[in-house]
Formats: C-alpha cells, sequence, structure tokens
C-alpha cells in the first residue's frame, strides 16, 4: 500500500485544467490501486506563510535546543515535512503564473526547504550543491501553461521558470523520478484549448497503460 500527496496549486476551483489532470490522475490510480491512501494539500486558496525571521532561526536551531516560540514558528513546516516524508508518490498539479510559479507554490517551498531534514549542503558536488534527504519516492507534475513554445526546442524555452524549476526544487529534495504531463492553449483559441486539453488527458490515461 502506498501513501499519495496530492497537491493542487491552482487558485481556480471549477475552471483549473491542473485540477482537471490531478483529479484524473487520482480517479485512474485508485481505479488501479485500490488500497493506497491520498492525501490532499491545497496552496491555490490557502494562505500559505512567508518564512521569516522566527522561522529562520527556529529552522537553524537544534532540535532539543528550540525555545517554545521556536517550535511554533515552525509547527505548519513540520506538518508539510511529514507529508512529504510520509509519501511514497508526490501529484502536483500547478499553472504558470509569469513565467514560474503561483505565489503560494513558491511559499509551500520555501516552507518544505529545511537543511538537515529534507536537504543538506554538499558542496562541490557535481550538478548540484545538495543532497536530498527524501528517498524512494515518485513524483508526477501536470502543469498547465496559458500560451505556448515552451517546450525544449520551442521559441520561447529560455522562459520556461516552471518546469525546470520544480524539478530542480524535487532534485534538491531527493525526488529524481519525475514524470511531466503538459497542457498548453489555455488562454487561447477553443480549438487550441480543447486539442491541448484531449492531448494531455490522453497522456494521463498512458501513464496507467
Amino acid at each position: 500500500m502506498k501513501n499519495i500527496l496530492v497537491i493542487n496549486a491552482s487558485p481556480n476551483q471549477s475552471d483549473s485544467y491542473s485540477r482537471l489532470l490531478t483529479e484524473r490522475f487520482v480517479e485512474l490510480w485508485k481505479r488501479h490501486n485500490p488500497n493506497d491512501t491520498f492525501i490532499f494539500r491545497e496552496l491555490g486558496n490557502t494562505n500559505i506563510p512567508h518564512v521569516n525571521q522566527h522561522w529562520v532561526k527556529a529552522a537553524f536551531t537544534p532540535e532539543d535546543a528550540r525555545s517554545t516560540e521556536d517550535k511554533l514558528a515552525i509547527t505548519f513546516s513540520d506538518v508539510l515535512v511529514n507529508e512529504l516524508q510520509d509519501a511514497d508518490v508526490i501529484v502536483l498539479g500547478s499553472p504558470m503564473h509569469n513565467l514560474s510559479v503561483p505565489s503560494t507554490l513558491k511559499a509551500y517551498i520555501d516552507q518544505v526547504i529545511r537543511m538537515g531534514v529534507t536537504t543538506s549542503l554538499a558542496p562541490g558536488t557535481p550538478g548540484s550543491p545538495y543532497v536530498g534527504l527524501l528517498e524512494n519516492k515518485k513524483a508526477y507534475l501536470f502543469l498547465v501553461r496559458g500560451g505556448y513554445g515552451f517546450g525544449k526546442g520551442e521559441i520561447y524555452e529560455h522562459m520556461d521558470f516552471q518546469e525546470p524549476y520544480l524539478k530542480a526544487i524535487l532534485q534538491m529534495l531527493g525526488v529524481t523520478d519525475v514524470t511531466t504531463v503538459k497542457m498548453n492553449h489555455t488562454t487561447m483559441s477553443e480549438e487550441q484549448r480543447s486539442d491541448s486539453c484531449t492531448n494531455a488527458q490522453a497522456q494521463v490515461d498512458a501513464l496507467f497503460d
């Protein structure tokens, strides 16, 4: 039995294409793995606290030396970190906002990057100075863009700070087995949007073939 953590970052509820894809994935996963358990983490409509001075002090204070104030400062971070640690599979749905990710997702990332807990420093290591501490996890990214041309070799590849960023963060955490499904054209013509949606849903279905 596996634990599946589903994270939705879109602020839209009823008309979110990234939610459409994560929901399709969850439905198919449940059909194929009825005994697995799910945890749902809502980001798009939640006020995720930003890291502040109290948080930094607490996170970098040894656990046995933390004051009551320190412990309170990272209580929410501890909850999010525990969800990640317990998950066997991480499912993340996110739109592209201003070439990157929604601010709530960035705030979430800041909450779960914890030195000595989810990642560690290894200066001089080829590729990345970070060694992730989350082991044996699989991630699925369901990424939605209003436009197009952000793919490898395409005209706006250099402006994609969504997929490369999320993959780098996952690697920083120790998650290197990552599968991405992308949907484009959500703010364009109905025909383009419909074709992209159909294609993305087919990609989700293909994950279970």
